[in-house]
Formats: structure tokens, C-alpha cells, sequence
């Protein structure tokens, strides 16, 4: 047998390639990467420590549940400056079914409703991997069925319609 060595570069990289521990040091690292830089940094409060803490979890559970995937999607955003909880969850309801699973629908009605930035580009958010969105919304796009419609969903943004355009990377 051929010992994993830098001066072997072969068995070297497949070892460090087919290895269960590496893929999750990876995304680990990847993970802290992520969050180091995102709207989970760390804040003052002290009250975000413990988001803090599950957000790097969520983050690397979700990269190495995921490894290799990724999706692009679509979403209409409801601040909760635009409406409160309840309100935007019953306008959101009531959109879904005006739209059903039509992208077409969905991209005029993201234009004409969300208020994130995405709204002119019709709610898209292009390709996206695991662990680059927060939680609800991550295991949204990593889990549930392409081509459909879903939510509302509820993250600290607000409330969201999300329609997962297409996902890669399935087993």
C-alpha cells in the first residue's frame, strides 16, 4: 500500500479528499469563515452571543448535511417594517395561492412586493451554497421539493415566499 505523504501527492490527496473528518473540517472551517463575515458577527449585546454560537453550528451542520449542493432561488421578502408578523403571513398566504408554482407569477409578484434589493431582479438570489443563508431559509432550499412555492417562512428579516428554482449536487 502506498503511504499518504506530501511527497506522494496521490495518496496524499486521497486521503485527505475521502475522509469524513477532513469534509467536516472543511466545512467547519468554511462555516466560521462565513459567519466571521456575515450578519451573524459577533455584536456587543450580549444578548447575540448565544444566536452567535447556534448560528456557527446551523451554519457547519448544514455544509456538511448539504456537501456538494447547491440551489438557486427566488423569494418575496415582507420587513417587518412593511407589515407585522401576522398581517404578512396572511398576505403572503393569500399571494401563494394567486401564484401556485409559476416563476413567471412569482418574478412579478417579487417585483411588485419584496422589500429586499433582489425585488428588481424578480426576488432571484442566483446559486447559493449551504450554510450561506440563515437556518429557516438554508433548510428550505436544502430540503423541500424544486419548482414549488414555499411558505411563508420566517427568519429575522421578515417573512418570505421562496421558490427553489433548481438544486445540484443530489446523491
Amino acid at each position: 500500500a502506498t503511504t499518504p505523504s506530501i511527497s506522494n501527492p496521490t495518496a496524499y490527496s486521497a486521503l485527505l479528499t475521502n475522509t469524513k473528518m477532513n469534509r467536516f473540517l472543511l466545512a467547519l472551517l468554511s462555516a466560521l469563515l462565513i459567519v466571521s463575515t456575515s450578519a451573524f458577527a459577533p455584536s456587543v449585546s450580549s444578548v447575540r452571543v448565544p444566536t452567535q454560537q447556534y448560528a456557527i453550528w446551523d451554519t457547519v451542520n448544514s455544509m456538511y448535511n448539504n456537501w456538494g449542493k447547491k440551489a438557486t432561488a427566488s423569494h418575496i421578502l415582507f420587513k417587518p417594517s412593511q407589515f407585522d408578523e401576522d398581517a404578512a403571513k396572511a398576505k403572503l398566504t393569500e399571494m401563494k395561492a394567486e401564484i401556485g408554482d409559476d416563476p413567471d407569477k412569482f418574478a412579478a409578484a417579487a417585483k411588485e412586493w419584496s422589500g429586499c434589493p433582489s425585488a428588481k431582479d424578480g426576488g432571484s438570489l442566483g446559486e447559493f451554497g449551504p450554510g450561506m443563508m440563515v437556518k429557516n431559509f438554508d433548510d428550505v432550499c436544502f430540503s423541500e421539493e424544486v419548482g414549488v412555492v414555499h411558505g411563508p417562512i420566517s427568519t429575522q428579516f421578515g417573512e418570505h415566499l421562496i421558490l427553489i428554482n433548481s438544486r445540484t449536487g443530489e446523491e
